[in-house]
Order: C-alpha cells, then structure tokens, then sequence
C-alpha cells in the first residue's frame, strides 16, 4: 500500500484498514493529528518521500518509516484496537 502524501489521515486510516484488516492511529505531538493531508503533518527536516507499506512488515519498522520520512508519530493496532506488537507481522495481525 502505498501512502499518498495528498490524502487526508482519514483517508489513511481508511485504506490501512481496508488492505490490511487493521487501524492505524496517526499523531501530531501528543494528541491525534488533524484530519488534514498527510504532507501537512511533515515535521521540518524530514525527506517526505512516499512510502510503501506492506503485510511482511514488522509493526516496528513500518511505525518507524513514517518517523524517519515524515516525522510522524504512528501507532499500528491489532484487531481489538489494542496497541499491536512491535515485532508481529502487519499480516500476522489479521488473523
């Protein structure tokens, strides 16, 4: 999946949820980002490449790629809408 920097964090979350059975809770500092485009939340000093997203990815790796290339704060979740496990598998969580 790859992410576009024009789509709105709802829009996100929406095609997150879609591909991978799962929700995505995307932040600006401390609270929830506004429901703005993605390219709006870019911190200074980040690249702000796109990104891809896929299921054989660790949750830590995928949360750490939209740190390192937009300087944003994600949190992957598993089914429950718990916090997932850093180490599992975006695929592995659907089940």
């Amino acid at each position: 999946m790859k992410v576009d920097l024009r789509e709105k964090v709802s829009k996100l979350q929406e095609k997150f949820k879609s591909e991978f059975g799962i929700g995505i809770r995307v932040y600006k500092g401390a609270k929830f980002a506004p429901d703005v485009a993605i390219k709006e939340l870019i911190e200074p000093g980040h690249s702000g490449e796109e990104i891809e997203i896929a299921g054989q990815m660790k949750v830590g790796n995928v949360e750490k790629l939209f740190m390192d290339k937009f300087g944003i704060k994600t949190q992957i979740e598993d089914q429950s809408g718990n916090l997932a496990d850093n180490s599992a598998t975006i695929a592995s969580l659907r089940k």
